[in-house]
């Protein structure tokens, strides 16, 4: 195997570990704020785009949208959902 296929597998291993930490933290993190969570947000796709640089569309189409899922279900703002009757 050469050593630029190495270096990509092991840019993806890591991504792939750093999209994991950052799911379970915004899952799981007990007393996480949602600035919080926004934040955890900006630092993962930073951390991303550092790995992959130009990759901001593939971020935005991958792996915000799963972010923002967690963080809009984790934060459920009472009464921000009106039931018509």
């Amino acid at each position: 195997m050469d050593q630029a296929l190495r270096e990509e597998e092991k840019k993806m291993r890591l991504l792939k570990f750093v999209v994991n930490v950052t799911q379970a933290t915004l899952m799981q993190q007990a007393d996480l704020t949602m600035r919080e969570a926004f934040e955890i947000m900006k630092t993962t796709k930073q951390a991303v785009l550092n790995l992959f640089p130009g990759k901001e569309d593939a971020y935005n189409i991958i792996y915000a949208p799963r972010f923002r899922r967690i963080i809009s279900e984790r934060f459920i703002i009472l009464g921000g959902l009106s039931k018509k009757r």
